[in-house]
């Protein structure tokens, strides 16, 4: 039977519960937790790859295609300041791009999948997962913070360097050693977070792609199969809640 699908919003992390078809090759721009709720996941490489496995740790800009088989399955994103983020990439993240069966198989239980709406990360992976923390550039997380300001985002980076009184070049070259991808790619992550944000206030997919700055519905579509590995439709049709939590 057809679980809920459902999505939660928060400052600096998101969680999908759902059914999804097979996603193509694409990589994320922030951390994500995959876990197959139901039954096994497979993550496949552009080398050839090809891993089964119960839940994986992929960080950002790892491209890779993911295939859950039809299984229920969670994924939880985690944003480059989220205190988590930096944990993991002093941590497991530091020296592999992906971590298979994070989770212990007596984890996955209807607990998990109130823990994962809690988004209780230290609840799901062992200490071990996690290092030292390490505090963001001010400047950086300043930004970070302007580009979830949905009424006001700063038009380009030369506007946002400004914003933290950078120079444009050094604000691309700390942008990239913080968040550990470039801003441009994350601008579109941040866009594509903007998108979810207005059809929470009940727009409709072109006019939520037109208020989060892309030029047109066509626009949102590529940059979601890039991102995500699907169109829009595949991942809202039959959505059952879409929660922005404060």
């Amino acid at each position: 039977m057809t679980q809920d699908k459902e999505i939660w919003l928060a400052r600096d992390r998101a969680l999908f519960l759902g059914e999804l078809p097979p996603a193509r090759l694409h990589a994320h721009a922030a951390p994500v937790l995959l876990i197959g709720l139901s039954g096994p996941i497979t993550i496949r490489f552009p080398d050839g790859r090809c891993e089964t496995c119960h839940s994986a740790l992929v960080d950002a800009d790892v491209e890779h295609e993911m295939d859950s088989g039809g299984e229920y399955m969670a994924s939880l994103y985690l944003e480059p300041d989220a205190p988590e983020t930096r944990l993991l990439n002093a941590g497991w993240l530091n020296d592999r791009p992906v971590v298979f069966d994070p989770i212990q198989p007596f984890q996955r239980s209807r607990s998990l999948t109130r823990t994962l709406q809690s988004f209780d990360l230290a609840k799901l992976l062992p200490t071990s997962a996690l290092g030292r923390q390490t505090d963001l550039d001010k400047r950086i997380a300043l930004s970070l913070n302007y580009l979830r300001n949905l009424d006001d985002l700063p038009s380009d980076r030369a506007d946002l360097a400004d914003q933290v009184h950078l120079s444009e070049s050094r604000f691309n070259h700390l942008f990239r050693a913080e968040v550990g991808i470039s801003f441009r790619r994350y601008r579109s992550w941040s866009r594509l977070r903007s998108v979810l944000y207005h059809v929470a206030k009940n727009q409709s997919l072109t006019h939520a792609a037109l208020s989060a700055g892309m030029h047109d519905s066509a626009h949102l579509s590529r940059m979601f199969r890039n991102m995500i590995g699907l169109t829009p439709t595949q991942v809202l049709r039959d959505l059952q809640g879409l929660h922005v939590l404060k």
